[in-house]
């Protein structure tokens, strides 16, 4: 009995740190977008006072769902800006968030690899317009597979692309036959690209080939892959916070 007494606070006490860790209150506005091959994409609409700034799109990293920016979303509020964040169907679940796209696109037979997923980046883009969701244009940010996925969106948008912030790009794949360094020298937006410590390697020519403005944020420590690096929980999130603020400063 006296265990039992015992067990159950220290399990309440879990519970509660788990949810307020993984951000899961989440207060927004989930959203349904419909990819262009009938994939129903769940999306939630971080929400602020963000008229004069752009709309920052969300797109997480292999293996995640829109779960990788509970956290994110929030902060970028704070900052002043609106973010929507989308399941991709290449991708599975994160901080209790299950990633239904994956599962939708298999049903279907389609294919659920990285480049498959750049539809439903672009018919997130085409949603955020069509609503006028975006009256000031958009910033994407991306996240591994996705941050590379970001520099092809931005080069066949950049009437409607106004930023690019990618975590950890790198040279995963060809898309139609041509690297994403190709791509990165179409871009005429901002770019901010970081990483982990180690990844510099992933991006350098990507970042090289980038003609118009652009920074980078390389951590003296070893880092994060991807848009975690931004979680609270991981060591080091204030240095790549204030290296994002920096970029976003100028809008």
């Amino acid at each position: 009995m006296k265990l039992t007494k015992l067990i159950l606070p220290i399990l309440i006490l879990m519970i509660a740190v788990c949810h307020s860790s993984y951000g899961q209150d989440f207060r927004g506005e989930t959203l349904s977008i419909t990819s262009t091959d009938d994939i129903e994409l769940k999306a939630e609409f971080y929400n602020s006072d963000c008229d004069e700034k752009p709309l920052i799109l969300l797109f997480h990293q292999a293996g995640y769902s829109r779960g990788e920016y509970r956290e994110i979303g929030p902060k970028l509020n704070e900052l002043g800006f609106c973010a929507l964040a989308i399941d991709q169907r290449s991708g599975s679940k994160v901080n209790g968030i299950k990633n239904d796209a994956v599962e939708q696109a298999k049903k279907k037979g389609l294919k659920t690899d990285y480049v498959s997923a750049f539809a439903d980046l672009e018919a997130t883009l085409d949603y955020v317009l069509e609503k006028q969701l975006a009256p000031n244009g958009v910033i994407l940010l991306g996240s591994s597979y996705s941050s590379s996925l970001i520099f092809v969106l931005a080069s066949e948008h950049p009437e409607h692309v106004k930023g690019l912030a990618a975590f950890s790009p790198g040279e995963y794949f060809k898309y139609d036959g041509r690297q994403i360094s190709d791509f990165a020298k179409k871009v005429k937006c901002p770019v901010f690209i970081t990483s982990a410590g180690n990844e510099k390697k992933n991006w350098e020519d990507i970042y090289d080939n980038v003609n118009s403005k652009k920074q980078f944020y390389l951590p003296e420590t070893k880092g994060y892959h991807g848009a975690k690096a931004l979680w609270s929980t991981n060591e080091g999130n204030e240095k790549y916070w204030e290296a994002l603020k920096v970029f976003l400063s100028q809008y």
